[in-house]
């Protein structure tokens, strides 16, 4: 019997229990007061080594399935290098026969694990070459604060290298190349063998030599390259693939007729917020990338790295940030895309082919992507033959009216000089210091030719190398193909009526050297000091026509260049005023040559110097 006034310690300890609700943490996680629900998620202070789990994700055509996993334990600080933005992580185990027999798979990035029935976090990472589905959790709580200002702050987070462009120096597309492919993202983590999970990048439309090219640049980026299917491809059943935890997560990034998408699997949905992940895709905060849903067909185990094979469905939404812990995207958001169109009108192609696609925009990806789907429509029947040539015209449209229009041939490079100048022009325009281009689309139209239109300089003559002021010289050039005949070429250089007397040398050239001339005598073309500058300076650079032969006389400086303003006639004592070493403004000697040049069917590849005398 108890005394009147005293309880039970039997009813005082269910009187706790009930206050406190079925054993959930009383308090939500410091900075996610008003987000945290602990009757939907669970603390790491709950977990405890042993403790049943499973995960939700998609293994085939039966949809999302559930297996069943063991917690190993809980890992704190799992970057104690990171400070105080350091990183914990749950880590479990598959104890389903189907997770032991495929091992750590590709593309359950953001599957969400349950602890006693309320979610943990997601499949994040794993060992290299590990046998077991032993996997790492990233904790629910570290990827609800994405985007809060508090998530990303450790090591683990990626690290993007700022492209070391000289502006004051005229534009190089070779060293702008090197740059766009050392912007390269590590994974971050630092614990030996320990990697996130890849995700899979899809391919379709892609012939082999172009996913080799892809796969160079993506490894980096934690992902790997794997065939499927399109987007948009048809369900077996009327019900529309929606985006829930344990769905695939698809990122397309090129879509239409060539397709590239990247996918991983959902975490959690919040309203119209869409977690998954796990880790960066990129990492670098504030994104938008198209979001949409996904149909996982089947896993392909593989020694190496089993992985999901997938279609993208249907773009349902944008992804709008990337932070180490994982992405987040906003359903019905709709993220920026560029049209491309390509037409192909290769020899042995019975028909001329156009691809219309959708590229994803954004300042890393954009220009890679845009190389891979170039390559992938002009290689869909193969290599090029040893001798070849690339008729080819680029328009990149920008808002506002402007745009970067060229057009040139190619002999015996491949697609090496589109892809760089294509590439590397759409790469500055989009990470310049001035002005991000909008870049409203863009469009190339090729013709591959088999055969190879290289020439060289035969010989050179001159109607008389010693002449006077006033004269016209008659220059005689005979050019050699390969596997064709020696074609002749005439041009008249008149000389200038008040030129001094004395020798001068007149180059004749091919493309290249007139570039390397340009660059040397006029630089200032080339260099981009704000925006409109950039446009102006590429269309130089890409207008240098490789069908034409070039005849350069060297004259004497006349004038002065200030900037960019050419100002080639002023009298000697204004040219002095502004040559003056006080002065801020930039001044230099205009240059003076003069020039002309013929049509030819060939590229010519070398060049010749003759010296011309003028008497008196």
């Amino acid at each position: 019997m108890f005394k009147k006034g005293h309880q039970s310690p039997f009813v005082v300890l269910c009187l706790c229990l009930f206050l406190a609700g079925p054993g959930y943490a009383a308090e939500a996680p410091a900075g996610l007061e008003g987000i945290w629900d602990p009757a939907k998620y669970i603390t790491l202070d709950e977990i405890q080594p042993g403790m049943k789990a499973y995960c939700l994700t998609e293994y085939g055509t039966a949809g999302i399935e559930k297996f069943s996993m063991k917690v190993v334990d809980v890992v704190r600080n799992i970057n104690p290098s990171s400070g105080p933005g350091s990183r914990d992580a749950i880590l479990v185990e598959g104890t389903d026969k189907r997770l032991k027999h495929t091992g750590p798979v590709a593309g359950c990035s953001g599957s969400p694990v349950y602890i006693d029935g309320r979610l943990a976090g997601a499949l994040a990472f794993t060992w290299t070459y590990a046998k077991d589905p032993l996997y790492g959790t990233t904790p629910i709580e570290e990827m609800l604060r994405i985007g809060l200002g508090s998530a990303g702050r450790s090591d683990m987070q990626p690290r993007h290298a700022d492209l070391a462009l000289d502006f004051t120096a005229p534009i190089d597309f070779q060293h702008i190349d090197k740059q766009l492919q050392a912007r390269r993202v590590g994974s971050g983590l630092s614990l030996e063998g320990m990697v996130h999970l890849p995700c899979p990048l899809i391919t379709s439309g892609l012939p082999a030599s172009a996913c080799e090219q892809l796969k160079a640049f993506v490894e980096p980026f934690g992902l790997m390259v794997v065939a499927g299917g399109g987007a948009g491809e048809k369900t077996d059943t009327n019900e529309k693939a929606q985006l829930v935890p344990g769905a695939c997560l698809a990122v397309p990034m090129v879509s239409g007729d060539i397709s590239l998408a990247t996918y991983g699997t959902v975490t959690d949905v919040v309203g119209d917020k869409v977690f998954g992940f796990g880790h960066f895709l990129l990492g670098y905060g504030q994104i938008d990338l198209p979001m949409a849903t996904g149909k996982v067909h089947t896993v392909v185990s593989n020694l190496s790295s089993s992985f999901k094979l997938a279609s993208v469905l249907e773009t349902v939404g944008a992804l709008t940030t990337d932070e180490a812990t994982g992405i987040v995207g906003r359903i019905g958001a709709e993220a920026k895309t560029i049209p491309l169109t390509i037409r192909i009108d290769r020899y042995n192609d019975a028909q001329e082919r156009l691809y219309k696609c959708r590229l994803v925009n954004n300042r890393l990806l954009t220009p890679f992507y845009l190389r891979v789907a170039v390559a992938g429509a002009a290689f869909q029947l193969g290599d090029f033959p040893q001798e070849h040539t690339v008729e080819y015209e680029v328009a990149i449209n920008l808002k506002g009216g402007e745009s970067v229009n060229f057009e040139n041939v190619s002999t015996g490079m491949g697609l090496n000089e589109v892809i760089l100048e294509s590439y590397g022009a759409v790469g500055l325009l989009l990470n310049n210091p001035y002005k991000i281009a909008d870049i409203e689309s863009i469009a190339f139209d090729l013709r591959i030719l088999p055969k190879s239109r290289v020439s060289h300089l035969w010989s050179l003559d001159l109607s008389d190398a010693k002449v006077r002021a006033g004269d016209s010289v008659e220059i005689g050039v005979i050019v050699e193909s390969v596997l064709a005949s020696k074609k002749k070429y005439r041009c008249n250089l008149d000389i200038p009526e008040d030129l001094a007397p004395g020798r001068y040398e007149l180059t004749v050239c091919g493309p290249r050297d007139y570039e390397r001339f340009l660059v040397k005598m006029a630089p200032h073309k080339f260099i981009a000091q704000n925006y409109p500058d950039l446009v102006r300076a590429l269309n130089n650079s890409l207008q240098i026509s490789r069908g034409k032969l070039y005849f350069l006389l060297t004259l004497p400086p006349r004038g002065v260049i200030v900037e960019n303003a050419e100002l080639p006639n002023l009298p000697a004592t204004r040219t002095l005023i502004l040559q003056d070493s006080k002065r801020a403004l930039r001044v230099l000697p205009y240059p003076h040559w003069l020039e002309r040049n013929v049509d030819v069917d060939t590229v010519v590849i070398d060049k010749n110097v003759l010296p011309i005398i003028v008497e008196r």
